[in-house]
């Protein structure tokens, strides 16, 4: 299949600190869906941390990181922007944006100072963020009766399979996402444990979180 088979974003935002050499590094990590969020974002953040002498920053937006872009923001060529973007991209992360906000000490930390100083802070900020992974899969609503629910809830915690949305109308309908790999075997395996009392239809393809 042409399409990435899984890429990971972030789940759940955070932020990290250092301090070297009585400068202050704070990262903030962010997900991002477009060029135009992370902007946006830098912009709250530049207008948030208004009095530092620098705010750097990469982004890598898109499954295959079709989108990437890196700001030293008036620190030496190659110091800030780079090491940050290397720090996401070391992490194999995409639709993420660090910002790393400097307040200087007064001491000049040198080129591989700085280096270090802007990978250690995005790490930092990667280390109090949550990562998950968005996987290519087929969305499978589920439909039994009530007799099956049991059935069908042990089958799809054995196979650690979550339910993404469930129904109780007059059948119960359950919302599940599976690998393409995975669609032959889970189908089949649905239907012995149900003793073939389901219904399994296809919904649509695409990114989702498993």
């Amino acid at each position: 299949m042409s399409e990435r088979e899984s890429y990971k974003i972030i789940t759940s935002e955070g932020t990290g600190e250092i301090v070297e050499k009585k400068s202050r590094f704070i990262a903030n990590v962010f997900s991002v869906e477009s060029q135009q969020d992370a902007e946006a974002k830098i912009a709250e953040i530049s207008k948030k941390y208004w009095d530092a002498k620098h705010n750097c920053y990469a982004y890598v937006i898109g499954p295959n990181g079709e989108n990437t872009k890196c700001s030293d923001n008036g620190e030496p060529s190659g110091t800030a922007g780079k090491p940050i973007l290397e720090v996401i991209n070391g992490a194999e992360l995409t639709n993420t944006l660090i910002i790393v906000t400097r307040y200087f000490g007064g001491v000049l930390l040198g080129t591989g100072g700085l280096v270090r100083a802007y990978t250690q802070s995005a790490q930092a900020g990667l280390a109090a963020s949550e990562i998950g992974v968005m996987t290519y899969a087929q969305k499978l609503t589920l439909t039994v009766g009530y007799n099956m629910i049991n059935n069908v809830q042990y089958y799809l915690s054995q196979n650690e399979i979550p339910i993404a949305d469930s129904r109780y109308e007059a059948d119960v309908q359950f919302d599940i996402c599976v690998r393409e790999s995975d669609i032959s075997r889970i189908t089949a395996g649905l239907i012995q444990k149900c003793e073939g009392q389901i219904q399994i239809s296809e919904g649509d393809k695409g990114y989702y979180l498993l």
